[in-house]
């Protein structure tokens, strides 16, 4: 059910703008069952997942799953609960509710996914009406031979560049070692949180150890970096009225050496982590190829044995 990114924003025509201009479509989600249940979505035909469409008897399954209606720490009450009264489209305390992608549709209380219908209302697995914040460290490095040298494809000539990659405990895809931006959280201490916690199992260690980690982390994250998207996210767990969204960000080792003294070591939400040569045949969690495949050009780096494979 993946496909590589090179191709599968050709798919849906139904497309919105991130704030880098990037065309997003959707795809994974409108997959079922829903991840984690038996749920089916309800089928939406591609010329009616758009809003602007109309369609009289559309009627999605109601869907939230019981670990978010149990009410943890990271989840909103249901909508209608006594006392609760969201402030849409903008900072709601130490919850921020606004889109990066601008200003969303709020109907009868609920808060409308901007890209369009996914045949399922409620949260699902999310914790959040509206946008769920997550963020994702794209943390790379030139693939070398034994000598230290880099190492360039075959076919393009370009150099291989590697990615740090975890495997998914939930669903068992690969994908950039990210996670959710907590309330009041900024963006920056969450890359660095996330990655520590998903790709070097810090959670696990001692408090000396998870000292010196963050000293050898400290000169890989304050280095200059770039921001590859901000923006929707293509996940298989959003609704009608809850969705993904992501800042993305690219640090990257270019000699090697900041990395090499660090272990990976799988924790957290990951059951495997590693390096990873990066191309288009790999198969990633939501739309995290499509980042990587950013990254690549950026970085001018090896993506695809075909040169005339971009969408």
């Amino acid at each position: 059910n993946n496909l590589s990114a090179s191709c599968w924003s050709c798919l849906h025509p139904v497309n919105m703008f991130n704030s880098y201009n990037v065309k997003f479509h959707h795809r994974k989600a409108l997959t079922s069952p829903y991840p984690g249940s038996h749920t089916e979505r309800s089928q939406v035909p591609e010329d009616k997942v758009g809003w602007l469409t109309e369609w009289e008897d559309y009627n999605p399954v109601e869907y939230t799953a019981k670990s978010v209606l149990a009410g943890p720490s990271w989840a909103d009450p249901q909508i209608n609960d006594e006392g609760f009264s969201p402030k849409f489209n903008e900072r709601d305390g130490e919850v921020e509710r606004k889109s990066l992608n601008g200003l969303y549709m709020v109907e009868n209380g609920r808060p409308r996914n901007p890209v369009g219908r996914t045949g399922l209302t409620g949260r699902g697995l999310l914790g959040r009406w509206g946008p769920n914040h997550a963020a994702d460290p794209v943390v790379t490095r030139w693939k070398r031979d034994g000598s230290g040298n880099k190492v360039a494809h075959p076919v393009s000539g370009k150099n291989i560049l590697q990615f740090v990659a975890i495997k998914r405990r939930d669903c068992g895809e690969w994908a950039i070692p990210g996670g959710m931006v907590d309330p009041g959280e900024k963006i920056t201490a969450t890359l660095k949180r996330e990655f520590e916690e998903e790709a070097l199992n810090s959670l696990q260690k001692s408090p000396e150890e998870k000292a010196k980690l963050e000293k050898q982390l400290q000169k890989l994250f304050n280095q200059e970096h770039f921001v590859v998207y901000r923006g929707y996210v293509d996940d298989p767990r959003n609704t009608d009225n809850a969705w993904m969204e992501t800042e993305a960000v690219n640090y990257h080792d270019e000699t090697g050496e900041m990395m090499d003294n660090l272990p990976l070591e799988a924790g957290d939400d990951a059951g495997v982590v590693k390096w990873v040569d990066i191309s288009d045949k790999l198969e990633l969690y939501a739309s995290h190829s499509y980042f990587i495949k950013l990254v690549t050009e950026k970085r001018e780096a090896h993506w695809s044995e075909d040169p005339g494979c971009e969408c």
